[in-house]
């Protein structure tokens, strides 16, 4: 087994709960502005991808310099061993990006970037002419930050949000990846009840499902490096029956999500069914303010419209007030909200006991955090 430097992209503001799943997957982590750090094995990779809920991507940095002109970046990226990576038919895009740095031409980097790499490789396998990339996947990024180059391997392929089970989705879905981070940041466990009372496409209600049933979010999907030479099928088969043991089915959960959209509720029901919670999960269409419930200790968590049309802001505040007003009649029940509304508090009716400023797409929004009373 190799050790390999890892890292775990991630949205800005989710970086402390990416490093808390990297940590208990038994990893150490060092963390930067969208990045933590880890090092581990293949083993590592796999179950990277098949366990984090709340990252981006999973890649290998394969290597990391200072450079300030394209001289450098070719040389110190044809000196890495590519050949301990990269096999001789591997396709290997090139992306890249550039920000506060002397090398600002992005494509001029990739370009001398691919141009290095082949360079090597065709060295290593003693190759003359054209590599004809016709084998797996290797997506490499060179990201200049600062002078500083980073060239990285995507494990990935598909972003870690698509889990598989989105069939449809509403105008303005919340990322997989966000939903769950929504839900570790409520504290939330399987012995409480769950309601979403803006549920569109059922999104925080399913990733409630999966962490309440400890449900690999990666077990019912691909990722490119499965189909890499130096990556043991058995590997993949060992995270995924490990996944299965973890998983506990029996768990009972009591979770409802509700939307005003007759259609959107039919979606989140597809969704459901598509992740295998279609039993579990209740879903109603109803206004958030007709909510009414006799269960106490319950955690609500929505992501309510926010009204990009004219209009809209005045219905949507009055929607957010007749929820304040009512969720005052349940104080054992602990409110979050994810909402670009500044005026959020007073539309509410009371002060957030905190509030987390996170990004939902390149949307600033803040989360709202209303901690009831335990009973």
């Amino acid at each position: 087994m190799t050790t390999f430097k890892l890292v775990a992209t991630s949205a800005m503001g989710l970086e402390s709960i990416v490093a808390d799943e990297v940590k208990a997957l038994g990893y150490e982590t060092t963390t930067e502005n969208g990045k933590v750090y880890f090092e581990g094995d293949e083993r590592a990779i796999a179950r990277a991808n098949v366990w984090l809920r709340v990252a981006d991507r999973v890649k290998i940095v394969a290597a990391q310099f200072p450079v300030k002109t394209f001289d450098e970046l070719f040389e110190r990226t044809k000196a890495v061993q590519w050949e301990k990576f990269l096999p001789v038919d591997a396709a290997f895009p090139v992306q890249g990006k550039s920000v506060k740095s002397t090398l600002f031409s992005v494509p001029d980097c990739q370009a001398i970037v691919k141009k290095a790499i082949v360079e090597r490789l065709k060295l290593a396998y003693k190759r003359i002419g054209f590599l004809d990339e016709s084998g797996a996947t290797y997506k490499i990024e060179i990201s200049i930050l600062k002078d500083i180059a980073t060239i990285t391997i995507d494990t990935s392929g598909a972003g870690l949000h698509k889990r598989g089970y989105r069939q449809e989705q509403g105008e303005a879905p919340l990322k997989e990846t966000l939903a769950a981070a929504l839900v570790k940041i409520s504290k939330w466990s399987p012995n409480r009840p769950f309601v979403d009372p803006f549920c569109g496409s059922g999104t925080i209600p399913i990733e409630a499902a999966m962490i309440g049933q400890n449900i690999a979010p990666g077990f019912n999907r691909d990722f490119h490096s499965e189909a890499w030479s130096w990556m043991p099928k058995t590997i993949w088969e060992d995270v995924r029956n490990e996944a299965e043991n973890l998983a506990n089915y029996d768990q009972e959960l009591q979770i409802i999500g509700s939307d005003i959209d007759h259609k959107m509720i039919q979606i989140a029901e597809q969704n459901a069914f598509e992740s295998g919670f279609a039993d579990l999960i209740t879903f109603k269409q109803m206004q958030a303010s007709d909510f009414s419930t006799s269960l106490t200790d319950g955690v609500m968590i929505g992501n309510p419209p926010y009204g990009e049309r004219i209009g809209e802001v005045e219905i949507i505040e009055q929607a957010i007030s007749d929820l304040g007003h009512l969720m005052g009649q349940y104080p054992s029940w602990s409110v979050y909200m994810l909402s670009s509304m500044e005026n959020f508090e007073q539309a509410f009716g009371r002060r957030a006991t905190k509030k987390r400023k996170l990004f939902n797409g390149f949307i600033r929004t803040d989360y709202y955090q209303f901690w009831g009373k335990r009973s």
